[in-house]
């Protein structure tokens, strides 16, 4: 490897270093300006109030299955929870991410109020349904294949074309309805853009 290269590669990792340590300090601002408790948070993320106060702390290092939760909790992207610097091209830079089958494609660049995300569910993610609940607004919709959501007492299928929006306090879960891949975009905030839902309930076999 050449000095070049090899310089160039040390000043790559000392960038991941350098924005990877501000993770922590952004978390804990995060929180304390939207006033929620670690207790609150886990709660929201499933994630051990330990483990939270660990990360922000800088005691735990930050994982992609830690920082999705978190950023859809906050309703911000995974680039504003490292500290991404910013350039003056206004388009949006694309960084998908993937975890347990999904990928997420975050199409907000940092808007506090709402996070918008088109999100590609693996024909194998989410199998078996486990409801849960955090604080917020949902709203889903439908580019490709069929998701099965369910919604407290409701077991719906979503079709491409179809939307459904929900208060996520309220138990909820969903998946590919029939074992093919579900492409859709999600929105999520404290405010939801109310839209026309249409659903139909999930045909039994």
């Amino acid at each position: 490897m050449s000095h070049d290269a090899s310089h160039d590669t040390a000043t790559g990792s000392d960038d991941l270093a350098a924005a990877l340590g501000t993770v922590g300090p952004r978390l804990r601002g995060l929180r304390h300006a939207r006033a929620i408790t670690l207790s609150a948070l886990s709660a929201r993320t499933g994630i051990s109030v330990s483990t939270l106060s660990r990360l922000e702390s800088g005691a735990r290092k930050p994982s992609l299955e830690l920082l999705l939760p978190l950023a859809r909790a906050y309703g911000v992207t995974l680039d504003d929870l490292v500290d991404a610097p910013t350039t003056g091209d206004p388009r949006v830079h694309l960084k998908p991410v993937t975890a347990d089958g999904i990928t997420y494609i975050p199409l907000t660049p940092g808007s506090p109020e709402i996070g918008a995300y088109k999100m590609i569910l693996a024909s194998d993610a989410r199998t078996r349904p486990d409801p849960r609940t955090h604080e917020g607004y949902e709203w889903l919709y439908v580019l490709a294949g069929r998701l099965r959501l369910v919604l407290g007492h409701h077991d719906v299928v979503i079709g491409p074309g179809e939307a459904a929006e929900f208060d996520t306090r309220v138990p909820h879960w969903f998946g590919p309805a029939d074992g093919e891949a579900v492409e859709m975009l999600s929105l999520f905030g404290k405010q939801g853009q109310r839209a026309h839902t249409r659903v139909r309930p999930k045909r039994s076999s």
